[in-house]
């Protein structure tokens, strides 16, 4: 449905997008993952037409963004990261405008009125925008992007400041676009990816650092396996003992439970089971395991390996933000 082939933007000398290449299928929802100045939205403007590539090519259902740029843009409904609403109209007056705007040929009352349903916003169809909480200014945004019906929905940051309740009713809505159209989703939010998104491509500083299933994202990080094991003992001593078995990389402490039990991710190399040598140890010392479990690579820590942003702790090992280290 979307093809992207050596996609570069430059501004003088500098490269915000350096030879972006990837497609995405029909049907598709895929998260378009990356920090702040990655080059998503840059990215997203170039599909939608807003800007023009330096180099590369982009194409949207076979057609070329350039050659036919009328006719992609038929194609695409876009939610930019400011939706681009009319606060003195109504919902119901700013569907028909856009209607009109796009010069739709849809049945215009049935047409308008779907979208009203798919997106929730019946009840508030009559009030002017302005009026609206950020929430319902969103699914405005979306609302408009979903006149004409067109294939492709891209949608930019579409939950950034909403409240939680808002958030889950946002993703709600993008999974039941995705039934019926080819969604990308940009973000920075590692959990929206999680929650909507079958596939994540992932950019950091105009380049892709990894294109995968989401649930196969971890193997985008090599080397390790990752247990959570909860264990009766003295945490700094259970630690340092664990950390000295062959092959362990790294112990981590996550937090107190149960009174006295405290709870470990290890970190060991693949292809290495360090589980009986870890129960052995665990028996000689008198501490207690009372849980293990497997703790896959969470894509918090993928998107900080991928995107370079974690930090050395001067022993040349990465340390995750957010956790002390035993």
């Amino acid at each position: 449905m979307i093809k992207i082939d050596n996609l570069t933007k430059r501004y003088g000398e500098k490269y915000v997008l350096s030879s972006l290449s990837f497609e995405i299928n029909k049907g598709e929802i895929v998260g378009f993952l990356g920090p702040n100045g990655a080059g998503k939205s840059t990215t997203m403007n170039i599909i939608t037409g807003y800007l023009s590539p330096s180099d590369g090519t982009v194409s949207v259902d076979g057609l070329d963004i350039l050659d036919f740029p009328d006719e992609v843009k038929k194609k695409i409904g876009y939610l930019p990261e400011q939706p681009p609403v009319y606060p003195d109209m109504t919902v119901t007056e700013y569907l028909n405008f856009v209607y009109e705007l796009k010069g739709c040929r849809l049945n215009r009352q049935k047409h308008i009125a779907e979208i009203i349903d798919v997106t929730s916003l019946g009840d508030a169809k009559g009030r002017l925008i302005g009026n609206l909480s950020k929430g319902y200014r969103q699914r405005a945004g979306i609302a408009q992007a979903l006149v004409g019906n067109p294939p492709v929905i891209i949608l930019d940051e579409p939950t950034v400041g909403l409240d939680p309740r808002q958030v889950v009713e946002i993703r709600n809505l993008i999974r039941t676009l995705g039934l019926s159209h080819t969604v990308i989703l940009s973000t920075h939010i590692l959990s929206e990816v999680q929650a909507v998104c079958d596939r994540v491509v992932i950019i950091n500083k105009g380049r892709i650092v990894a294109d995968r299933k989401t649930t196969e994202l971890s193997a985008a990080v090599e080397g390790t396996r990752r247990m959570s094991a909860k264990i009766c003992g003295p945490s700094k001593d259970v630690s340092a003992a664990i950390r000295a078995l062959p092959g362990v990389r790294n112990v981590e402490t996550e937090g107190k439970f149960d009174m006295d039990s405290t709870s470990f991710v290890i970190e060991s190399d693949s292809g290495i089971d360090i589980r009986k040598p870890m129960f052995n140890l665990l028996a000689k010392n008198g501490w207690a395991l009372i849980g293990l479990e497997s703790a896959g690579t969470s894509l918090e820590d993928v998107f900080l390996v991928l995107t370079d942003l974690k930090s050395d702790d001067g022993r040349g090992k990465k340390k995750r933000s957010g956790r002390k280290e035993a």
